[in-house]
C-alpha cells in the first residue's frame, strides 16, 4: 500500500465545494427536457425499467427516485448540454471502464 499524498488547499477547498454541491434533476424535468424513453433512462440510473415507469406514476404507486439517480439524471444533462465543450480525452478519462470503481 501507498502513503497518499497530502491535500493542498485547493484540493480541500474542491472538497468542499463538492460536499455541498446539490447536483440534481428530476425525471420529469430531465423527460420534458430530453426525449430519452423510459428504458433509456434506466440505463442512465442504472435501475429497471420497472422502477422509471414508478417515478413517473401518480398516487400510491409513485415512488421517488433516490438523490443518486437525480444526480445520474443532472450529470447526463450536463454532458448533453456540453458535449461540444468537453475534449473528448476528458470525456474518455471520466466514463472509462478500465478505472478503479
Amino acid at each position: 500500500m501507498t502513503n497518499p499524498r497530502p491535500l493542498s488547499n485547493r484540493e480541500l477547498n474542491l472538497m468542499e465545494f463538492y460536499s455541498s454541491c446539490q447536483l440534481g434533476m428530476t425525471p420529469q424535468r430531465f423527460r420534458s427536457k430530453w426525449s430519452f424513453t423510459y428504458e433509456q433512462i434506466a440505463l442512465i440510473c442504472n435501475r429497471s425499467v420497472s422502477q422509471v415507469h414508478f417515478w413517473f406514476a401518480r398516487g400510491r404507486n409513485y415512488r421517488r427516485p433516490t438523490a443518486n439517480d437525480l444526480r445520474h439524471l443532472a450529470l447526463m444533462d450536463f454532458l448533453l448540454e456540453h458535449n461540444d465543450d468537453i475534449p473528448p480525452v476528458l470525456l474518455n478519462w471520466l466514463c472509462s471502464p478500465h478505472r478503479d470503481p
